[in-house]
């Protein structure tokens, strides 16, 4: 019996030492016109990990023109300090230069969202704090056959993954996606298999695949509900092995 001390290319998890972080707006533009790209600089960056493609850093965001306060990390926990705490949504880190300490999110553009109304008024020299991230999930790269699904919410972490990926994998990448211009945000991945497609569009898909027996990755995210359907369908149909299926919940349906 094969045990999972000696299966061939698992996953494995690294853990950071949390840390909280101030940071900078350098500069803003805007991708395929679904996303707003913010660079962020700042020394407190000195020491930032990210070895996973699918990491999250948890983004608070200020309180009107007030700044975010750093809370303090204590033997018992984080202590935050008096007064409200500052919202926060979890962002996929999409690229870090060390050298020069900057980081790179992309914020999804969506009607009241917060963090999307944050970053459209966004402007150099704006500031905010970020958390994490606390560990890694590190994937190799070199599975044979790989498929990624996602919605939106998903796409930084895809792209984050594309750019890491040898040009001889196939890939197939499968989007929930009703905003035709967001397909332009992976249009660069000429080599790729993109479909943009429905719920429903995706369900049936993922029935037909041609599935190799061994040396397969698959990665599934988007509204939480959806996400553990498709990956119960597709376990059961194909008999997969569930460590290399990840299933991850990016958000959920009030």
């Amino acid at each position: 019996m094969t045990t999972q001390d000696n299966k061939p290319k698992l996953a494995k998890r690294v853990k950071n030492e949390l840390k909280f972080r101030e940071l900078t707006v350098k500069s803003k533009q805007k991708v395929a016109e679904c996303f707003y790209r913010i660079v962020f600089a700042s020394d407190q960056l000195a020491g930032f990990s990210s070895q996973g493609f699918d990491d999250h850093v948890k983004v608070f965001f200020p309180v009107g023109n007030e700044k975010c306060v750093l809370p303090e990390i204590t033997p018992e926990g984080i202590v935050w300090p008096d007064g409200p705490r500052p919202a926060a949504r979890d962002y996929t880190p999409l690229a870090f230069d060390a050298e020069h300490n900057e980081l790179v999110i992309d914020f999804f553009i969506h009607d009241g969202g917060i963090a999307s109304l944050w970053a459209e008024a966004a402007k150099p020299d704006d500031t905010l704090m970020i958390g994490g991230p606390r560990g890694s999930l590190v994937t190799p790269v070199d599975y044979a056959w790989q498929l990624y699904v996602c919605d939106e919410s998903g796409l930084p972490a895809v792209r984050r993954r594309l750019l890491s990926l040898p040009e001889n994998i196939t890939v197939q990448v499968l989007v929930n996606c009703n905003q035709p211009q967001t397909q332009d945000y992976l249009s660069e991945f000429t080599n790729t298999q993109i479909e943009w497609l429905n719920s429903e569009s995706i369900a049936a898909k993922l029935q037909s695949l041609a599935i190799p027996a061994e040396d397969y990755y698959v990665w599934i995210t988007g509204e939480g509900a959806e996400v553990k359907q498709l990956s119960d369908d597709l376990l059961a149909t194909y008999s997969l092995d569930a460590d290399y299926v990840r299933a991850v919940a990016y958000w959920h349906k009030k």
